[in-house]
C-alpha cells in the first residue's frame, strides 16, 4: 500500500503504526508537511517536536527495510504556512496524494471530508487522546486549598485556609525538576483540548489559560517566563446571598430595576465569590443573566452563559450580548479604561450591569470611575458599590446626585451637580464628589481621615493655588473659618496678588467664595514656617525596577509643576499611587513625562505624600 500522510497523522504517531502494521510499503511524506512541523517546532509547540520525532522512526523503519520512505512535493511558502488555518498546506497535501495516486492518510476529519469529496483514496484514523483525562495536579488541592503554585526547583506551595484567613505554605519536600514541570504542563494542556471538561481560554507563545471543570490553571514558560511554572486556581466556597449581611435589602434592591452595582474588595476577599451569588439569585428570580469574563471563571449554573472576548475585544462582546437582550450581566474584573467604558456603555443602554472591581475601600472603587465616565454621569452607570472583606459584605453604598451647595460651602452661587455617597443601611452621607475649579473632588464628610476636614482642605488648596499663579515666591495659607483665610506671601508679592486697589485679589474671593487676608510671612505669629525651596528632590523618573505591576518613581518638583518621568509608557493610561494608596490617573504626554500642576488638589496630595517619604508608583490603569 503507498500513502500520503498529512500533518495530523504524523503528529499523531499513525504513519509508523502502519508500517508496523506491514500494511504500508511505500510513504511519501509531503515537504508541506514538514515544513509545517518545523514551523511549530520552532514556536515551542510539542506538537511540532512530537512529529519530527515521527518522521525520525519513518527513517528507522526505512533503514531496517520495513518500508520505502520518499519526500516529494514542494516547501510551503510563507504566505501559505500563515494561512494553514485556511487549508492551504491541507490543499496542498491533497495535490501530492492526487499525484502520488496514493491514499491520503489523516486523522483531521475536515481534511478526510474534503478528500473525498474531491474522489481521492482516503484512509482516516481516529485523533489520538492525548492527555491524562483527568487533571494530574488535583492531589494537590484538599478542601480548604483555594490554588497551588507549581515552578521548576521549587518546592510545590499552596494557598490554604478559610476565606479571610488564607496562608501561602509549601505542600511538598521536594523541589521539582524541569522534567516534571514540562510533564505536568503538557499533560494539562493536552487535557484541556481533548477532553469535554475543559477548553483552552487562551494559548500564545508561553502563556496558556486552561479552563477545566472548576480549576482555572495558568502555564507560563520560557521565554515568557523564567521557567516553567503552573498555577491552579478553584473556588472553595460556594454560597448564596442569605450567606450574607443585607441579603434581604439587596434582594429588594436587585429586584426593584436594573441596576449598576460595582463589587469591590482586595484580591482574595472574596469578590467573584459574591459575584456567583448574585448572579444565581438574579437567575432564580427569572432575570435573563449572563457573564463577560477573560478568562471565564466565575462558577454558574448552567442557566447562564459565559462569554469572553470577542476576537480579544469586550467592546464585540457587548455589541453582541445587547442583541442577546440580558436583563443582567456579571462582568468580572474591571480594570482598564477600556472595560470601564464597555461597563458604562452596556449600563446606559438599559442593561442591568454588576463589576467586580479590585479596591482597598469601597469609595476606591467609585473614584476609578473618575475620569474615565463623565462625571454627572456614574451615578446612572453605578448606583450601589459593596464593598467585601475576608468573605463578607463589609460596606454598601448607595450613590445618587443632587444640585447643591456642596457641604461646608455656604455661598449660594457655589450650588452645583453633587454625587452623594451614602451609607446604605443608615442613609447618612459619607462622601461628595463634584468639580470645584475644573477639578473633580472627592471630600470625605465626617472628618475622620485627617485632622483637617475635606472642605477645609479642599478651600485650602484652592486658595493656596490661585495665589501661587500670582506670587513668585514662597506661598502658606491659613483658613480661619470655613468662608476666611489669611494668605502669607512674600514682601515683593504683595503689591502683585492685591493689585491695583485690591482688585486682583478681589477676582480671586468672588471666583472661591471665600474672603481672604493677605499679609508677609514676617507677620505670621512664629515667624515664617517653611521655607522657599520646593518640597521632594530632584531627578524624575524610575528609581527602581518595575515593582510587582508598578513601577517605582521619583517625582520632580519644579516651581510650576510636579513631573514624572516615564519614557517607555507614552499615551498610556496610568494610575499615581502612594504606598499603593490611590492618588490619580493620568496619561503620559508625548514627551513621556505626566505633569500636574502645582497648587492643584492633586498636585498638594502627591507633595505631602512626597513629603512623608511614601513610595510613589505607577501602575498601567
Amino acid at each position: 500500500m503507498h500513502i500520503v500522510p498529512d500533518t495530523s497523522a504524523v503528529i499523531d504517531g499513525r504513519v509508523s503504526e502502519r508500517v508496523e502494521s506491514g500494511d504500508v510499503a511505500t510513504v511519501s511524506v509531503p515537504e508541506a508537511v514538514v515544513g509545517e512541523l518545523e514551523s511549530q517546532a520552532n514556536d515551542g509547540l510539542d506538537a511540532g517536536w512530537e512529529g519530527l520525532e515521527e518522521l525520525q522512526r519513518l527513517a528507522d523503519l526505512a533503514d531496517a527495510g520495513d518500508t520505502e520512505v520518499r519526500y516529494v512535493g514542494r516547501r510551503t511558502k510563507p504566505s501559505e504556512s500563515s494561512g494553514a488555518h485556511e487549508g492551504d498546506i491541507d490543499a496542498l497535501i491533497r495535490d501530492v496524494a492526487e499525484e502520488e495516486g496514493a491514499a491520503l492518510l489523516t486523522s483531521d476529519v475536515v481534511q478526510s471530508e474534503v478528500a473525498k469529496a474531491k474522489g481521492l483514496d482516503v484512509d482516516y484514523v481516529e485523533p489520538r487522546i492525548r492527555g491524562s483525562g483527568e487533571l494530574i495536579i488535583a492531589d494537590f488541592f484538599d478542601d480548604q486549598t483555594m490554588s497551588v503554585h507549581l515552578k521548576t526547583g521549587t518546592r510545590p506551595k499552596a494557598k490554604r485556609g478559610a476565606v479571610g484567613e488564607m496562608t501561602y505554605q509549601p505542600i511538598a519536600d521536594e523541589v521539582t525538576d524541569e522534567t516534571t514541570m514540562k510533564e505536568w504542563a503538557d499533560d494539562i494542556e493536552e487535557t484541556a483540548r481533548t477532553s469535554p471538561d475543559g477548553f483552552l481560554e487562551l494559548s500564545e507563545p508561553g502563556m496558556s489559560i486552561v479552563q477545566f471543570r472548576d480549576y482555572r490553571i495558568a502555564v507560563a514558560r520560557p521565554p515568557f517566563a523564567d521557567g516553567v511554572e503552573v498555577t491552579a486556581v478553584r473556588p472553595i466556597v460556594k454560597t448564596d446571598l442569605d450567606d450574607y449581611e443585607f441579603a434581604d435589602e439587596l434582594r429588594d434592591r436587585l429586584t426593584e430595576r436594573q441596576r449598576g452595582v460595582l463589587i469591590s474588595g482586595s484580591p482574595g476577599a472574596g469578590k467573584s465569590t459574591f459575584a456567583q451569588a448574585v448572579a444565581e439569585f438574579l437567575t432564580d428570580s427569572d432575570y435573563a443573566v449572563k457573564t463577560m469574563e477573560k478568562p471565564r471563571d466565575l462558577q454558574v449554573g448552567p442557566d447562564i452563559t459565559q462569554y469572553t472576548a470577542l476576537d480579544g475585544d469586550m467592546a464585540k462582546t457587548a455589541d453582541s450580548l445587547l442583541l442577546v437582550r440580558p436583563d443582567y450581566t456579571i462582568y468580572d474584573e474591571v480594570r482598564k479604561t477600556d472595560d470601564f467604558g464597555v461597563f458604562a456603555d452596556m449600563r446606559l443602554a438599559g442593561v442591568g450591569m454588576v463589576g467586580v472591581v479590585h479596591a482597598t475601600r469601597a469609595i476606591d472603587a467609585l473614584q476609578r470611575l473618575v475620569g474615565r465616565v463623565e462625571l454627572g454621569m456614574i451615578p446612572q452607570v453605578v448606583d450601589t458599590v459593596v464593598y467585601i472583606e475576608d468573605g463578607r459584605v463589609d460596606t454598601v453604598y448607595d450613590v445618587t446626585t443632587e444640585v447643591k451647595v456642596p457641604e461646608g460651602l455656604t455661598a449660594e452661587d457655589l450650588a452645583r451637580p453633587v454625587i452623594q455617597v451614602a451609607d446604605f443601611e443608615t442613609g447618612r452621607p459619607e462622601y461628595e464628589i463634584y468639580t470645584f475649579n475644573r477639578q473633580v473632588i472627592t471630600v470625605p464628610l465626617d472628618g475622620t481621615e485627617s485632622e483637617e476636614t475635606g472642605v477645609s482642605r479642599l478651600a485650602r488648596q484652592e486658595v493656596e493655588r490661585e495665589i501661587k499663579s500670582i506670587a513668585r515666591g514662597h506661598v502658606e495659607v491659613e483658613l480661619q473659618g470655613q468662608n476666611t483665610a489669611i494668605v502669607y506671601v512674600d514682601d515683593d508679592d504683595i503689591s502683585s496678588v492685591i493689585g491695583k486697589g485690591g482688585g486682583r485679589i478681589s477676582d480671586v474671593e468672588n471666583r472661591l467664595g471665600i474672603d481672604i487676608d493677605v499679609r508677609t510671612h514676617d507677620e505670621r505669629p512664629g515667624g515664617r514656617a517653611g521655607g522657599s525651596g520646593a518640597p521632594g528632590g530632584s531627578g524624575g523618573g524610575a528609581a527602581t525596577p518595575p515593582d510587582g505591576d508598578g513601577i517605582t518613581v521619583t517625582p520632580e518638583v519644579t516651581s510650576r509643576h510636579v513631573a514624572i518621568r516615564l519614557d517607555e509608557h507614552v499615551g498610556e493610561t496610568v494610575e499615581v499611587r502612594a504606598d499603593e494608596e490611590y492618588l490619580f490617573t493620568a496619561t503620559v504626554g508625548r514627551g513621556g513625562e505626566i505633569q500636574v500642576s502645582r497648587g492643584s488638589a492633586i498636585a498638594d496630595e502627591l507633595e505631602a505624600a512626597i513629603d512623608r517619604k511614601q513610595r510613589i508608583t505607577v501602575h498601567p490603569a
